[in-house]
């Protein structure tokens, strides 16, 4: 057995007795894959860790930077209380529309919204909008930004929140200090500020699974 397929069959496994799918979420799986949308969403075992990681949070206010087909939001959402909110920033108005419709199938669409745009001009107007501080931000958008994007997390939390950011493995390219891929430097330039920035303390952890190989940063923030 290769050590992929091995990967898989365990995932599978931990998905199947930790974190059961029900209709809404096997639903906004095949309504993104019926559109088109690239499977590059979070897995089920995934979901269900930043499901965990909101509810030890207590959020009631969450940020999401990729919305994608609005899996990963769902997993959030289902994490607030009836009177929390998410605000889902998308790039692609197509990705946005399918994630709109998976939202309100689950019956979600009271708590989250998803705002169309490029991240970086998103994120100045919701922070002219003096919101509530968000307790959980998760990012998973276009890697090149993923630095400007944890600048901004910074701005829009307060002491005790926490920021998670996917995809920084690159394969493995995040350790090559000599890599120009933009996805690279972007993720190098989120842990460079992780490890710097006095309000932050982190760490990333290395995952395989039905993803490959990959994994994530998380970050407390101090003060």
């Amino acid at each position: 057995m290769s050590g992929s397929q091995l990967w898989d069959d365990v995932d599978d496994y931990f998905i199947s007795r930790l974190s059961p799918d029900d209709e809404a979420l096997r639903s906004a799986l095949r309504e993104s894959e019926a559109a088109g949308l690239p499977r590059i969403g979070v897995t089920a075992a995934q979901g269900k860790l930043l499901h965990l990681l909101a509810r030890l949070q207590g959020a009631r206010n969450i940020l999401e930077i990729g919305t994608l087909g609005g899996y990963s939001t769902i997993w959030l959402a289902r994490a607030l209380p009836e009177d929390g909110r998410l605000v889902s920033l998308e790039y692609s108005a197509r990705h946005a529309e399918v994630a709109g419709r998976n939202i309100a199938r689950a019956g979600l669409e009271r708590v989250a919204q998803v705002r169309v745009g490029p991240a970086l001009e998103s994120l100045p107007k919701l922070a002219d909008e003096n919101p509530a501080p968000f307790d959980l931000v998760f990012i998973d958008a276009d890697k090149a930004n993923s630095g400007r994007y944890v600048e901004w997390a910074l701005r829009l939390t307060r002491a005790g929140s926490l920021i998670v950011v996917d995809n920084v493995v690159r394969g493995g390219r995040v350790a090559d200090p000599d890599s120009t891929e933009p996805d690279v430097v972007g993720s190098r330039a989120a842990i460079e500020l992780i490890a710097t920035h006095p309000r932050l303390s982190g760490t990333a952890i290395q995952t395989v699974g039905g993803k490959g190989y990959d994994g994530f940063a998380l970050a407390h923030v101090l003060g």
